[in-house]
């Protein structure tokens, strides 16, 4: 899916701006690596919203397309996992990537 068929998805999720932001910086990690919420929280122009950014993954409603696996917390735990399986299918999915 493109770029912008995803934004234009996202247009019809009833998201904010802010959580479409979230969502699409998510979007750009690539397999193998990870991100922290805080992070992706100054890389959509607000460092302390690190809370909102998983707040916003915990809703991603396109999981396939946007990797919130991917984000973790500063201090290298993994954080939670919404999708079924929860933290252990995070840890499994981000081993499989080589990203842990």
């Amino acid at each position: 899916m493109k770029k912008r068929d995803i934004i234009k998805k996202l247009d019809t999720c009833g998201l904010t701006e802010f959580q479409k932001r979230v969502l699409i910086e998510t979007m750009k990690i690539p397999p193998g690596e990870v991100r922290t919420y805080k992070e992706i929280a100054k890389a959509v122009g607000n460092p302390g919203a690190y809370r909102a950014v998983g707040n916003t993954l915990r809703i991603n409603p396109l999981t396939i397309t946007i990797p919130c696996h991917r984000v973790i917390r500063s201090d290298g735990d993994l954080g939670n996992y919404s999708a079924p399986g929860g933290k252990k299918k995070k840890e499994k999915l981000l081993r499989k990537e080589g990203a842990i």
